[in-house]
């Protein structure tokens, strides 16, 4: 059994910070002003750019949200095992019986099974349990004056105003996600503007208490990312012992045939079906954790959401809603790292030659590449994992100290 080990978790304390100074009152009067002419100038209806852009409040916890970076990393297991559960899992069964005939039209109009898009609402507000009860308006306004992605959150508040103008919603049931995305199925203004549909027929474009609107939104928004209407997200696969993980990643993309030559299979030992498809595989918890190939419509999930984990979490959901069993192999749950120990990890990939890229303290390709190449040298798993024994190996993680009798061990502190 391996010994544990500590690590102390110290706290990160989050200003509301526009460069170097807070986000105060004056400025954001001064800052809706200016919002209000551009308003005016982008054609919006100038009494309603005038009786509503004044009216707006500044949200700081808005802003916090916007700034606050995670301190510690989470791993794939975490994430999935929050999303995925057994409770999600059922109301989406029973939801698709309740619904079968609004969710068979819109299957049929759009092409995009049933399951899937049970699956993103799910995701997204968990079945429309909760969709945020932040301001819209407020918030977009709050994110453009408060400067870090100002010409971004500007642009969602023009869109926003005109979906006010439109009629799709009143102001004060204008509610959202601090970061202004909306109703059950989370769309972005600019989102909604070009891809929601009037589901229902009642004339509106209503995302909050329409769910025909909703859900066809959901799907007319899937389609023209390019759903391939008959095709699988991806599934899980079974790798051969000693299999080489620089295979790994979306930047590699084969054939089905070249997978079946390098010994991939079903989980039940099975041969990969044949298929003129290409795939690319995933471990997001190492060689210890599931395996998974994943298809073009895994790529259009990623335009919804560029997360890879996000868009594992659909497609298994999916799979669930649809009866499938648990994965073969549970996720692997890595260590729990702090942003500095991440820090000091790059650095010493990069020290060592390994180009781990930038230091900031985030997981990301580059550094599990980079990591994977370290793992390799140390005849460890080369699947980009930080797990114990290459955090250990990296010396980022320490054995537990030995302690006198009576004594208990000493905390590991963190990099610094």
């Amino acid at each position: 059994m391996p010994r544990p080990f500590f690590i102390t978790m110290p706290v990160l304390l989050f200003g509301l910070i526009t460069g170097a100074h807070a986000l105060e009152q004056e400025d954001f009067r001064a800052c809706l002003g200016e919002l209000e002419q551009k308003a005016i100038e982008d054609g919006i209806d100038p009494e309603l750019a005038r009786q509503r852009i004044p009216a707006l409040t500044l949200q700081t916890k808005v802003v916090e949200l916007d700034r606050k970076q995670p301190e510690f990393t989470s791993s794939f297991a975490d994430y999935y095992g929050r999303r995925v559960t057994s409770q999600r899992i059922k109301q989406g069964r029973e939801l698709r019986r309740q619904h079968a005939d609004l969710l068979a039209k819109v299957e049929a109009e759009y092409g995009v099974p049933t399951a899937y898009l049970l699956a993103f609402w799910g995701l997204e507000t968990n079945y429309g349990g909760f969709y945020g009860n932040t301001p819209v308006l407020d918030a977009l306004a709050t994110l453009a004056c408060e400067g870090r992605r100002g010409a971004f959150f500007t642009a969602e508040l023009m869109n926003a105003l005109r979906i006010v103008e439109e009629g799709a919603i009143a102001v004060p049931q204008m509610e959202g996600s601090w970061a202004g995305a909306m109703g059950h199925v989370q769309f972005m203004p600019s989102t909604f503007l070009r891809y929601a549909v009037d589901g229902d027929g009642d004339g509106r474009r209503d995302l909050w208490h329409s769910l025909p609107d909703a859900l066809s939104s959901a799907a007319n928004f899937l389609n023209a990312l390019g759903w391939r209407t008959g095709e699988r997200w991806g599934r899980e696969v079974s790798l051969p012992d000693q299999f080489d993980y620089g295979l790994a990643g979306l930047g590699e993309s084969w054939p089905l045939s070249y997978w079946r030559e390098r010994n991939v299979r079903l989980p039940n030992g099975q041969p990969l079906p044949e298929a003129p498809m290409n795939a690319s595989l995933l471990v997001p918890s190492g060689a210890h954790g599931p395996a998974f190939l994943v298809y073009e419509n895994f790529r259009v999930i990623m335009g919804w959401n560029r997360s890879e984990a996000y868009a594992l979490a659909v497609g298994r959901l999916a799979d669930r809603i649809n009866g499938a069993g648990e994965l073969s192999r549970a996720p692997v749950p890595a260590p729990r790292l702090h942003r500095d120990q991440v820090k000091a990890l790059q650095a010493r990939l990069n020290a060592d030659g390994f180009k781990a890229g930038s230091e900031d303290g985030l997981l990301g390709p580059g550094t599990r590449a980079a990591l994977g190449r370290f793992q390799q040298q140390q005849g460890l798993p080369a699947d980009g994992f930080p797990d114990e024994a290459s955090l250990k190996a990296l010396g980022i993680l320490k054995e537990e100290a030995e302690a006198k009798p009576g004594e208990s061990p000493r905390p590991q502190q963190a990099p610094r």
